[in-house]
């Protein structure tokens, strides 16, 4: 286990502590933008690669805290596609949040299709993938592997937030105000609406095939069936 929290301590703080931080404009005043999202991406790659062949030594043997109950087991598959189509289609929806995307918020009107829902979709989808591993687990290796992805994920969209805030100043206001980091907060707050007729059929159809390959091989890749 100790090469795991070593992993995934190094894999946090190279987010929070240098990416999440002033440090990185201190490196990037000294190497440049792309120099540093280049070396950031490499180690971040390596580390995250570290984790999970940590989290493969030990996920066998590590310590039970609890069992989760049957029924989650069965009907938490469905948090997991949740976390697909957020993430996926996240990914391919252009926004203000992303790398290099605060070119949206001159132009206006970004809040659209899953954006809607919230301005985080990506990592609101790894937040309810890595919720349910977690859960369903319930031992020690998924408690820091998982854990460590989902904290990650929910302080990353605080950070973003502030980011943009910080970048785009008054850019960035029109946007915060119609949209939300909580899924579904601004549309139950009456300051967006859900349409769902934006995101299109593409988009979810491929989130749907991704979830279903990973579905259909979970047992194969992974040694552990979904069902």
């Amino acid at each position: 286990m100790t090469t795991l929290y070593i992993a995934a301590a190094a894999f946090f703080a190279i987010h929070f502590l240098v990416a999440g931080s002033p440090v990185r404009g201190m490196i990037v005043g000294v190497i440049g933008e792309r120099p540093f999202r280049g070396l950031f991406s490499l180690a971040s790659l390596a580390l995250i690669v570290w984790m999970i062949w940590s989290f493969g030594q030990v996920k066998d043997t590590a310590p039970i805290l609890w069992v989760a109950p049957s029924w989650w087991q069965q009907a938490g598959s469905l948090l997991v596609l949740l976390g697909f189509l957020f993430a996926v289609i996240g990914l391919m929806t252009p926004s203000p949040t992303i790398v290099q995307g605060e070119k949206l918020l001159k132009r206006g009107g970004a809040a659209k299709g899953i954006l809607r829902i919230t301005r985080h979709p990506f990592f609101w989808g790894l937040i309810f993938w890595a919720a349910f591993h977690l859960t369903v687990n319930g031992d020690l290796a998924s408690l820091v592997f998982f854990g460590t992805l989902m904290l990650l994920a929910f302080v990353g969209t605080f950070g973003i937030d502030a980011k943009r805030k910080a970048s785009s100043g008054a850019d960035w206001i029109p946007f915060a105000g119609e949209t939300s980091n909580v899924p579904f907060l601004a549309i139950l707050s009456g300051r967006n609406r859900l349409a769902l007729g934006e995101i299109g059929l593409v988009k979810p159809a491929v989130a749907l095939a991704l979830f279903g390959a990973v579905f259909y091989f979970h047992s194969y890749i992974f040694g552990v069936s979904p069902v």
